[in-house]
C-alpha cells in the first residue's frame, strides 16, 4: 500500500501548495493579493518539488495520471498499478483542494468574482477554443514527460538533482505556455480540485465548468504524455 499512500499524500501536498498560491495571489483580502504570475509559476514548481523529494523513493513521485499511463505504455511501469495510482492521485488532489478551501474560507467569502474562485481550483482557457486548448495541454505535457524521460536516462546525475530539473521543467512550461490554458498538464491536478469546487459550500461560486474540465485538461495531457514516451522510445539514442 505504500506507493498508493505516497501518491495520495504527495498529490494532496502538491494541490495544497499549488492551489494555495493561487488563493494567496488572487483572492480578495489575501495578504499576498496581486503577487502575480511569477510567484504562481515558481510556487507550482515548488509544489511538485516538495512532495517529489518526500515520496520519490516510495512511489516514483508521479502525482499525475498522464505520466503514470505514459510510463505504463512504454513498459517502465506496471499496468496493474495504474488504476490504484490514478485513484490515489485524484483523491489526493480532491482532499488537498478541500484543505485549501478551509484555510482560505474567509478570503473566498470576500471575493465576488466567480471566475477567480473557480480559477484557484481548476484551469481554464484565456481564449476558448477546444482544439487549440487541447493542443496546448497536449504539447505542455509532451514537454514535461519527454524531458522527464530524458533526465531519467542521463548517467551520473546525483540523487535529488533530477527532481530539481523537474522543478525547472514545470516553471518553464508555466512561464512559456501557462497563459493559454493555465497549464494543467496533469488530469488529477484539475479534476480533483474541480470536483471539490463543485461540492464545497463556496459562497456564490458559480459553475464548475465541467464541459471544459472533463475534456481538455484530462485527455490533452494523456495524449501528450503518450506521444512523448512513444517518440522518446523511437529515437535511436
Amino acid at each position: 500500500m505504500l506507493p498508493y499512500i505516497s501518491e495520495f499524500l504527495g498529490t494532496m501536498i502538491l494541490i495544497l501548495l499549488g492551489c494555495g498560491v493561487c488563493c494567496n495571489v488572487n483572492l480578495d483580502k489575501s495578504g499576498m493579493k496581486g503577487g502575480g504570475t511569477v510567484q504562481i509559476t515558481f510556487a507550482w514548481g515548488l509544489a511538485v518539488l516538495v512532495p517529489a523529494f518526500i515520496f520519490g523513493e516510495a512511489s516514483g513521485a508521479s502525482f499525475n495520471p498522464a505520466l503514470t499511463i505514459a510510463l505504463a505504455v512504454d513498459g517502465s511501469f506496471d499496468w496493474a498499478m495504474v488504476p490504484g495510482y490514478i485513484i490515489a492521485q485524484v483523491a489526493g488532489a480532491f482532499v488537498g483542494a478541500i484543505l485549501v478551501y478551509i484555510l482560505f474560507k474567509e478570503q473566498f467569502d470576500a471575493t465576488e468574482d466567480q471566475g477567480t474562485k473557480l480559477g484557484v481550483f481548476a484551469t481554464g482557457p484565456s481564449v476558448p477554443n477546444t482544439a487549440l486548448n487541447f493542443l496546448s495541454e497536449a504539447i505542455g505535457t509532451f514537454v514535461l514527460v519527454f524531458a522527464i524521460k530524458g533526465i531519467g536516462n542521463v548517467t551520473g546525475i546525483a540523487t535529488g538533482v533530477d527532481k530539481l530539473f523537474v522543478f525547472g521543467i514545470i516553471v518553464s512550461i508555466g512561464m512559456s505556455l501557462g497563459g493559454l490554458t493555465g497549464y494543467a498538464i496533469n488530469p488529477a491536478r484539475d479534476l480533483g480540485p474541480r470536483l471539490a469546487h463543485a461540492i464545497l459550500p463556496i459562497k456564490d461560486k458559480g459553475s464548475s465548468n465541467f464541459g471544459y474540465g472533463l475534456i481538455v485538461p484530462i485527455f490533452g495531457p494523456i495524449v501528450g504524455a503518450i506521444v512523448a514516451v512513444l517518440l522518446y522510445g523511437a529515437i535511436p539514442w
